[in-house]
């Protein structure tokens, strides 16, 4: 086949595609094959384009009779691709065509990350659990106190467990709606008071005390009202949580211009420890935790911050945060007004 030919075939092709030659040139490639390999690829040496064992093999055996071949194939900025070979005119020459599977791959690892870090969450407190229903089974079986104190770990327990199933469904439900935009109309003024209201009693208990700003009147936006309740009691309870004794947790609403145009922005903001710059671009990935052992024990699933993200999303708003060590942390919420 002409090589004039070979190129214009190979330009119809929507996948990176190239041919070779029986000594493993590359006798032609399409525009898709030169965005991957560079344009320097032509008339060269496929072991000189790529580092790729597999790939390189799995050529030799096309071109040596043995029939189609598939390859696995990574290249340096971290893409993958799975190469499909096949024989030309009598495997005299090569077809390779490249199918990008960098997107599933990555999918497939969230997948098991997920799955792992479920199984850690729910084994730990379920094998604490068997361990107190033995022991209360056998050896303080009559021991009223140590029962008392076991039955008390196992209800905290439980209660951790269905606090990570609840925030899992929550997050698999809000995920399933990202891409369809709620049309109701919310007064968040009206949302930030509820929620400032429920988590007063908590704020209590430290000495601390929940200050809005901005809230005067009502302020209207395009949202879903008990999502919208989800985000900002998430905010607020980390707000009072982590946020030191005796100090004050602030909202403010205020509107702005943004790139987007006129957007609400509310600002939650504490007077803790605040949170090294290192954690910040990871804090809404799921089960990511600044201090595990902090976070379990304030009755944290690592779920939170993910469920607010997706939320926020789903909003065509996005999360901002801010933290300095030493002066607290701002954890901003910007909707699209009205």
């Amino acid at each position: 086949m002409d090589a004039t030919v070979e190129a214009e075939l190979l330009g119809g092709v929507p996948l990176p595609a190239l041919i070779l030659g029986a000594d493993e040139r590359v006798l032609a490639l399409n525009p898709a094959a030169q965005a991957v390999l560079g344009e320097a690829a032509l008339g060269r040496s496929l072991a000189l384009v790529l580092r790729a064992p597999d790939l390189l093999q799995a050529v030799a055996q096309v071109l040596a009779g043995e029939g189609a071949r598939e390859a696995l194939l990574r290249l340096s900025d971290d893409s993958q691709y799975r190469a499909h070979v096949t024989p030309l005119q009598g495997a005299t020459k090569a077809l390779c065509v490249l199918r990008d599977i960098t997107t599933e791959t990555q999918a497939e690892q969230m997948r098991r990350d997920f799955v792992a870090n479920v199984s850690h969450e729910l084994r730990t407190p379920l094998t604490a659990m068997m361990g107190f229903i033995e022991t209360l089974r056998t050896s303080a079986k009559d021991d009223a106190n140590a029962r008392e104190r076991f039955l008390a770990i196992m209800e905290r327990e439980a209660g951790r467990m269905n606090r990570l199933v609840r925030d899992l469904l929550q997050l698999s439900r809000v995920e399933a709606e990202e891409r369809v935009r709620p049309r109701e109309a919310v007064d968040l003024a009206g949302v930030l008071k509820s929620v400032a209201a429920t988590v007063r009693s908590a704020a209590e208990e430290k000495d601390s005390r929940i200050a809005i700003a901005g809230a005067e009147a009502p302020v209207w936006v395009t949202g879903d009202p008990d999502q919208l309740t989800q985000v900002f009691l998430n905010l607020l309870e980390n707000a009072v949580k982590y946020g030191a004794r005796g100090q004050e947790v602030r909202v403010e609403i205020r509107r702005e211009t943004s790139y987007r145009g006129p957007v609400l922005r509310v600002d939650v903001a504490d007077r803790g420890e605040g949170i090294d710059p290192i954690h910040l671009p990871r804090l809404t990935e799921r089960f990511y935790r600044v201090d595990t052992h902090r976070s379990r024990a304030e009755g944290g699933t690592g779920l939170g911050l993910a469920i607010v993200k997706h939320i926020v999303n789903r909003h065509r708003g996005w999360l901002k945060i801010d933290s300095k060590r030493g002066e607290g942390s701002v954890f901003s919420v910007i909707l699209p007004e009205g």
